[in-house]
């Protein structure tokens, strides 16, 4: 029953409090958790050492690494899987391609590529980029490129 003498806070919610200067026998003895000489380990010293101002905090801000390029990647696309996703006449476009499940999405641009051999006859290309091989075979076969 929740009464408010039972009430705790929550496990791993409150921390003791470092005490320092309490013998070596605490852990924090001798230099008190300062180190041996130099500026931070007397009193009044670290407050007052960082003054850097704008420059600290560009060398504290993480960056980036890297090139991340702002043009889209091409959806690829072979002739071979053509084969089994279209029949003869049919118009191949970004919704085709992505109806049959060949690419990911219809706004990304498609490149066909000449990979494998196109069985079907006359196909219609319309806004797709393409390679050269793939051209030299679809002209073969008698499609038409728009």
């Amino acid at each position: 029953m929740l009464t408010l003498h039972t009430i705790q806070p929550a496990k791993g919610a409150t921390k003791k409090r470092k005490r320092v200067g309490r013998g070596n026998a605490s852990g924090h003895g001798t230099y008190s958790g300062r180190g041996l000489k130099g500026q931070k380990s007397r009193s009044g010293g670290k407050s007052g050492l960082k003054r850097m101002g704008m420059k600290h905090m560009l060398l504290q801000t993480p960056k980036l690494r890297g090139f991340k390029s702002d043009k889209p990647k091409n959806q690829v696309v072979n002739l071979a899987a053509l084969n089994a996703a279209f029949s003869a006449g049919a118009l191949v476009n970004p919704r085709s391609l992505l109806k049959a499940g060949l690419i990911a999405s219809a706004s990304a641009p498609v490149k066909i590529l000449g990979t494998g051999e196109l069985k079907i006859k006359k196909l219609q290309f319309t806004h797709v980029k393409m390679s050269d091989s793939a051209k030299a075979q679809i002209k073969k076969t008698g499609g038409e490129l728009k």
